[in-house]
C-alpha cells in the first residue's frame, strides 16, 4: 500500500476508536466507509473485522465488570450459522454494487435507524431470544456490512442498562461478531498474512485511540459531537455511493 493511504487508515483508526470510546458505537462503521475509499470490499471487510475485533476488545477489558453476560450468551449462538448463508455474496456481488449497499447502510444507520427494524417491535420478544435473533440478524449483515454497530445499538436502548453496561456489553457482542467473521473469512480463503503490517499498524492505533478517547473525548459535549461524527458520516457514505454509481 502506498504511504498516504497507509497514513489515512492509520489515523483513522485512532480518531475512530476513540469516537467509540466516548460513544459506545459510530467509530467502526465510520471507520470502515474511509477504507472503502482504498481497499476492495473483500479485502476491506475482513481486515476491519481484525482491527475492530481489537477496537472493541479493549472496550470490553476497560468495562469487564459491566459486561451483561445474559445478554451475550445469547447473542453470540446463531452468529457463525447466519454469516456463512451470506458470505458468498460478498464473495461473488460485484465490488460496486457493494460499496454502493454500505454508503446506503451507513446513510440509513447514520439518519434513520428505525428503519433497520423492518417494523418491528422488539420490545414483544422476550429478552434473550430477543438477543438471539439480533445475533442471528447481525451474523447475517455482518459479512456483507462490515460493521453493524448501528444495526444492533437500538436494542441496547430502553432494557434498564446503565451507560457502563451499555458501552461494554455491545462491544462484547461486536467482539464475538468481528471474530465470526474473520473465522468465516479465513475458512473462504483469505489471506490475511498478506495485510499484517497494515492490521498491526492499524490494532495499534484503535488501542490508543480507546485510550486517549477514554480519557480525553469524554469532556466534550455529547449533542455536538454526535452531530459531528453524524456529517462526517454522512460525507463519507455519500462519497460511498457516488463511488458505486460512477461504474
Amino acid at each position: 500500500m502506498e504511504p498516504t493511504p497507509f497514513v489515512i487508515l492509520c489515523t483513522a483508526s485512532l480518531l475512530t476508536a476513540g469516537v467509540s470510546a466516548v460513544l459506545g458505537m459510530a467509530g467502526g462503521i465510520m471507520l470502515l466507509a474511509v477504507m472503502l475509499l482504498f481497499l476492495e470490499p473483500a479485502i476491506a471487510i475482513p481486515v476491519h473485522a481484525v482491527v475492530q475485533l481489537t477496537s472493541n476488545s479493549s472496550r470490553v477489558v476497560i468495562h469487564a465488570r459491566s459486561v451483561r453476560r445474559d445478554l451475550l450468551f445469547p447473542y453470540i449462538i446463531l452468529l457463525l450459522p447466519a454469516g456463512a448463508l451470506t458470505l458468498p455474496l460478498v464473495q461473488f456481488a460485484p465490488e460496486d454494487a457493494l460499496r454502493l449497499a454500505i454508503g446506503a447502510f451507513v446513510l440509513v444507520a447514520t439518519w434513520q435507524k428505525r428503519w433497520l427494524l423492518l417494523g418491528i417491535n422488539p420490545e414483544r420478544i422476550p429478552i434473550r431470544p430477543r438477543f438471539a435473533l439480533v445475533g442471528a440478524a447481525a451474523g447475517a449483515v455482518g459479512p456483507l456490512v462490515g460493521a453493524t454497530g448501528p444495526f444492533i445499538a437500538p436494542f441496547f436502548l430502553g432494557i434498564g442498562l446503565n451507560r457502563f453496561e451499555l458501552i461494554g456489553t455491545k462491544a462484547a457482542c461486536q467482539t464475538t461478531g468481528h471474530l465470526a467473521k474473520m473465522i468465516l473469512f479465513g475458512f473462504a480463503g483469505f489471506a490475511f498474512l498478506e495485510y499484517t503490517g497494515l492490521i498491526v499498524a492499524m490494532a495499534a492505533c484503535v488501542i490508543a485511540g480507546t485510550w486517549l478517547g477514554t480519557r480525553l473525548l469524554g469532556g466534550l459535549d455529547d449533542d455536538r459531537f454526535t452531530q459531528l461524527y453524524k456529517l462526517t458520516l454522512t460525507v463519507v457514505a455519500l462519497r460511498l455511493v457516488w463511488s458505486g454509481l460512477t461504474v
